[in-house]
């Protein structure tokens, strides 16, 4: 990973821990146990107030785009999940994909799929929205504030 774990903006941190908290799922279930891994992964996370953030660090709602180690290139943003639209490619932070690159900086890889059938995906661009706040292009390590997700 580009900054040595996962960084996230406090307000986001605090909401995934929410809807970790309040067990909230994908409608159909099939990724009922992504929002523990994701926990799993936020205990060792950066989490930086918003001006800290660096540019390049996946958001919600920023748009990602991924290529694959056979050269196949994808675009999309990370949504909430009441924002979910396949057509827009808008995909649920609470999905696979999402919860997998949520937190993650452009250059990082990620390894994903099921047993059989997994992908190597690189995160070449990381956009933020336009009406997003400014975010800092490089990272000052300091102490995290200490928030627990449990």
């Amino acid at each position: 990973m580009k900054y040595g774990s996962l960084v996230f903006e406090e307000s986001e941190f605090l909401m995934i821990k929410d809807y970790h908290d309040n067990n909230v799922t994908v409608e159909d279930y099939a990724h009922k146990n992504v929002l523990e891994l994701l926990c799993q992964n936020m205990a060792t996370a950066l989490v930086l107030e918003s001006a800290d953030i660096p540019f390049d660090i996946i958001k919600i709602n920023s748009i990602i785009k991924v290529t694959t180690t056979s050269g196949n290139h994808q675009t999309f943003q990370i949504v909430q999940p009441i924002k979910v639209d396949i057509q827009q490619k808008k995909i649920a932070v609470l999905s696979s994909l999402g919860a997998s690159l949520i937190g993650r900086a452009e250059g990082d890889q990620i390894t994903y799929g099921l047993p059989g059938d997994v992908i190597t995906l690189k995160i070449e661009q990381v956009k933020q929205p336009e009406n997003s706040t400014k975010t800092n292009p490089t990272l000052n390590i300091r102490k995290p504030k200490e928030i627990s997700i449990y």
